[in-house]
């Protein structure tokens, strides 16, 4: 069943890119290589890619739900109502901002209501597994709002915080061809196969990462380079704010998601404390990020893309036999791996 349903997103995605693809070149929604110098492609690319994987992900899902019959206890229908609102939230923004390029401030109201938006349908853990062991129990403060529920302070906050830090590291990540298709669709594989194992058995779960992960996967068929259409601004959000809450609803397995995207994170990380350093925005583009720099020194853009995809496979692959306290073993090892990187990117530069 699970891989019925991947290979039917898988294709599904293949077949609706060209649609995509043609209905934004019609609207002019396009990526001009000429507004950004770091930009790679010599040709204008249409944008707008993330469409593909929301509409391939959520029909494939919606027959899932209606046919199965195994959803409602590890995800309830309602909250899967918020992912599909809180996506399309920024599947809208998105391309109002790929076709009028709105200013900064405004591109974080999207966000915003999406993350929002999924914590008001009841998504969001209320424990963490305690890596040194037992649990925390983060429900302990909450606020009681008329007509919307409750607001667990702790836990929402976390959550809040949790999805904008995944929506702006693959919005970020998302400047080499295949990168954010490919990285993420791993993370969900890893989900996967985490939620297919008997101490976490969560079919639902499974189903829900498998078919977002055919969604990812079969896009960048097209996405590989040289990219024949782009993820675009709504793309670049949706694949990282629908594995972090997939990441929520399969119990907390933020860890595991976190050693997946671990060195995107931890160099989107750095990348801002540079800008603010440097006194500009952090919503500049630039050409301080790993995979530039990495492109610079002398690799292929595949074999850039090819490094990432190793990194996120091995410290996922390695999440699926590791007890929390050594997935928090192994986020150190990255931590200090994106540490020696970055005394590198930044000795490099200066001996420029």
């Amino acid at each position: 069943m699970y891989f019925a349903y991947f290979f039917t997103t898988f294709i599904l995605a293949i077949l609706v890119t060209p649609v995509v693809h043609i209905v934004m070149m019609r609207l002019g929604v396009i990526d001009r290589p000429k507004t950004a110098e770091r930009k790679i492609h010599k040709k204008p690319v249409p944008l707008g890619g993330g469409w593909v994987i929301f509409i391939s992900f959520f029909v494939s899902l919606g027959i899932a739900v209606t046919s199965t019959h195994i959803f409602g206890y590890d995800i309830a229908k309602k909250q899967l109502v918020g992912l599909f609102i809180g996506s399309l939230i920024l599947m809208i923004g998105g391309m109002l901002d790929d076709k009028f390029n709105l200013k900064a401030r405004y591109q974080l109201i999207f966000p915003i209501i999406a993350a929002l938006t999924i914590i008001g349908f009841g998504v969001g853990p209320h424990q963490f597994t305690n890596p040194v062991g037992g649990v925390l129990d983060l429900s302990g403060y909450k606020i009681s709002i008329d007509g919307l529920g409750n607001w667990f302070v702790i836990a929402d906050t976390i959550v809040f915080l949790w999805l904008m830090g995944m929506m702006f590291t693959t919005k970020f990540l998302d400047g080499l061809d295949g990168l954010v298709t490919g990285i993420v669709g791993i993370g969900a594989i890893i989900i996967y196969f985490l939620s297919r194992q008997p101490q976490w058995y969560q079919p639902e779960v499974a189903l829900t990462a498998i078919i977002f992960a055919g969604a990812c996967l079969g896009f960048l068929v097209w996405n590989w380079h040289p990219a024949k259409i782009f993820l675009g601004q709504g793309g670049s959000l949706i694949t990282g704010y629908i594995l972090g809450v997939l990441a929520i609803i399969s119990g907390g397995k933020v860890a595991t998601t976190l050693l997946v995207m671990g060195i995107p994170a931890l160099d989107v990380l750095r990348v801002i404390i540079m800008r603010i350093k440097n006194k500009k925005s952090i919503f500049v583009g630039d050409d301080e990020h790993l995979h530039y720099r990495l492109i610079g020194s002398g690799l292929h853009h595949r074999q850039t893309v090819a490094l990432f995809y190793t990194i996120s496979l091995v410290f996922g692959v390695s999440a699926l036999f590791l007890h929390s306290a050594y997935k928090l073993i192994a986020f150190m090892v990255l931590l200090v791996v994106m540490a020696v990187v970055g005394a590198w990117m930044t000795k490099n530069k200066t001996d420029k």
